[in-house]
């Protein structure tokens, strides 16, 4: 512990003598915290600490640690029932929790005190972010380089770009007549045909385009349309009025 601390003088009404020796008299149960006047030990650091030419903060934070680890014995068994605010913990396990403090305290000021000599050590030592003067200088170098080259480089890509062709991407639907047509002619022959056989071949498209001419025929009555299952080819064939017209002239 610091000078401070560890000298430091009590005239208190239970004890007289160094603060060192009332904390040890605490550890090992031969004095009582609830007989100590923590404010006495208070008073007795705060005078000592005006003595002095100036302000030791080492001191200090282990003062505040001790006296807090105290207050904390002391209230542990003059209010034992408070479990709401106090910890469950016995008067002899808070009395072992403060030796703990005190010896992981101690280890943490050593270390303190070992970085500090060391950084008095090294005080005279200075490093730099840069390469070591000694080390060999690397020159770069760049590969041979033509200027004519370069310069039609430059060219290439100053010059505008070409006009990207999207003709290849316009859709060209051909006439619904054609295909009105090509139907009509084709009952003309024939009276029942399959549309998908007379598709065939054609761009989808045109497809799309012949079913529409299909179904403009169909809502003119000039065919009559067919399925036998969704999906199934779709059989195309003359009207029936048409063919009852014809079966009655036939039989007359």
């Amino acid at each position: 512990m610091a000078s401070a601390v560890r000298d430091l003088e009590l005239d208190l009404d239970a004890f007289e003598g160094p603060f060192d020796l009332l904390l040890t008299l605490v550890l090992k149960e031969q004095l009582e915290p609830a007989e100590i006047d923590i404010a006495g030990i208070v008073v007795a650091f705060v005078e000592d600490l005006a003595a002095r030419d100036r302000i030791d903060l080492d001191a200090c934070g282990e003062f505040l640690v001790l006296v807090a680890a105290l207050l904390e014995i002391k209230a542990r068994q003059l209010f034992p029932e408070e479990d709401a605010e106090l910890s469950e913990l016995e008067p002899e396990e808070a009395a072992e929790e403060l030796a703990r403090r005190l010896a992981e305290y101690r280890r943490m000021k050593e270390a303190a005190g070992w970085l500090r000599e060391r950084l008095a050590g090294e005080r005279d030592r200075w490093f730099r972010l840069g390469p070591a003067p000694l080390a060999p200088h690397v020159e770069r170098r760049l590969a041979q380089q033509d200027p004519s080259a370069l310069a039609v480089a430059l060219a290439g890509l100053a010059a505008p770009p070409p006009k990207v062709s999207l003709s290849h991407m316009a859709l060209r639907f051909p006439p619904v007549a054609q295909f009105l047509e090509r139907f009509r002619a084709t009952l003309r022959r024939r009276r029942v045909f399959d549309f998908d056989g007379e598709v065939a071949g054609l761009s989808r498209v045109e497809q799309a385009v012949a079913f529409l001419a299909l179904l403009e025929l169909r809502k003119g009555g000039e065919v009559s349309l067919a399925q036998a299952r969704p999906f199934a080819p779709i059989r195309v064939s003359r009207p029936e009025n048409e063919r009852t017209q014809q079966w009655t002239v036939r039989s007359a």
